[in-house]
């Protein structure tokens, strides 16, 4: 890594990301790590400038306060705390630093220079590609969506036809979205593309399946699972590229702050996975990836597409997956997109989607009554997916979305729009 870099320790606090979100922001990298990181694996990283200790409401783990190694004071690294109150920094706060005081310490005290930018980033990470993957072959799953895009832009500009794409139909795509796909990469950017159709297969293993945290884990193991069959079809695949990113790990948990939930890049995995990973955008939040889409020349409308869950529409069919249910969240989710794209929201909105729960209510349809299920619309506003604001809708827009869902989606009788911020929600249901 070229760039200076200032180093975050997790003690416990919830507002590492916004720290993380500030230095970067003053053209300097900066990485969270865990509280215990020892003298070696700091001394591993590349250009470390400063350190900040970053204690907060979650000091015990497992009974034990959370401490960082004394020996680390040594090292003679500047440092600062944040509501650490043990800490042996000779610059202690108990709130966020003002601007002007990380300014003061990443500049003047760590000496680190503004080095940060998308260019420096992407000629780091593509001879780390190189490096890692030498003369081999890399199997990308290309969703479309703007993570597996990027990753992909990056990897063909980094190893050419070394990488294999493969789209993977798992039945949990928005309406017209596969064929979408292959149209751009394969028809318009002339990607070595692999297409499978592993809808039913998909299907069946979520088939009864309600609890989410089970459902991510059954999606990203059978991705696995069919890469792994299409890499026998292949020589010389040896690793794998994904497209987590930062808050994917974040949110994943640490050890001193529990898992809002597992990413499929992340857990689940098959702990006989056979490929190494290769993950060139993991420490980048969402706005930086689309930034990082830009500077590799992919087109606008990609890298500024709808943001879309692994699992898919997975996480948007609440609860065990049902055919009726799933074909209502497609159909609903499609008409969302095109009222919002009329409305001139695709624009202004950063994600917006809808949502079947797996309940019904009572309505009333050609006179009799009627029982059955009710889209849920959201739409929010975020610069990095850590926190989110409600958009507010033209309410002439949501009665024409309404009344279209009303009448063109089958077997719904009710739609809702989401009001809730994030936190406390999380962005999707599951």
């Amino acid at each position: 890594m070229k760039q200076d870099l200032i180093v975050i320790l997790d003690l416990g606090s919830t507002q590492n990301t916004v720290i993380a979100r500030e230095i970067r922001d003053l053209g300097v990298y900066s990485e969270i790590h865990p509280h215990d990181i020892t003298v070696e694996e700091l001394k591993g990283f590349d250009n470390v400038k400063g350190i900040v200790l970053n204690g907060g409401e979650n000091r015990m783990v497992d009974g034990q306060a959370v401490e960082v190694r004394q020996e680390l004071y040594e090292l003679g690294y500047p440092m600062i705390s944040i509501d650490y109150p043990q800490s042996k920094c000779e610059k202690q706060f108990d709130r966020l630093p003002s601007r002007d005081e990380w300014k003061k310490f990443i500049f003047e005290d760590c000496k680190a220079e503004a080095n940060w930018n998308m260019k420096n980033f992407i000629e780091d990470q593509l001879e780390l590609i190189r490096q890692q993957v030498g003369d081999k072959k890399v199997l990308l799953a290309l969703s479309g969506g703007v993570d597996s895009s990027v990753v992909a832009a990056m990897l063909i500009k980094a190893i050419g036809q070394q990488l294999v794409c493969v789209h993977v139909n798992h039945g949990l795509m928005r309406k017209n979205e596969s064929e979408s796909v292959v149209k751009v990469f394969r028809d318009e950017l002339h990607a070595n593309l692999i297409y499978v159709d592993a809808s039913e297969r998909f299907l069946g293993k979520l088939e009864n399946v309600a609890d989410p945290e089970q459902k991510r884990k059954i999606i990203g193991s059978e991705f696995i699972r069919v890469f792994e069959e299409e890499a026998r079809k292949l020589e010389g695949i040896d690793f794998l590229g994904q497209g987590t990113i930062y808050p994917d790990i974040i949110e994943s948990g640490t050890k001193t702050a529990k898992m809002v939930k597992s990413h499929h890049n992340v857990g689940g995995l098959p702990e006989d996975l056979k490929f190494e990973l290769v993950e060139p955008l993991k420490q980048l939040f969402k706005d930086e990836v689309r930034a990082c889409g830009v500077e590799l020349g992919l087109p606008h409308d990609m890298v500024y597409r709808q943001p879309f869950p692994g699992p898919g529409l997975g996480v948007r069919c609440l609860g065990a997956i049902t055919r009726e249910r799933l074909e209502a969240v497609r159909e609903s989710d499609a008409i969302l997109r095109e009222e919002f794209a009329k409305a001139g929201l695709d624009k202004k909105v950063w994600q917006y989607f809808t949502v079947v729960p797996d309940f019904k209510s009572v309505g009333m349809k050609n006179h009799a009554r009627v029982f059955e299920y009710m889209v849920i619309i959201r739409a929010i506003n975020t610069i990095d997916a850590m926190t989110a604001s409600i958009e507010k809708v033209d309410w002439e827009v949501l009665e024409r979305i309404t009344n279209r869902i009303l009448a063109e989606v089958e077997h719904v009788n009710r739609v809702c729009y989401d009001m809730s911020p994030k936190p406390p929600a999380t962005i999707e249901f599951e």
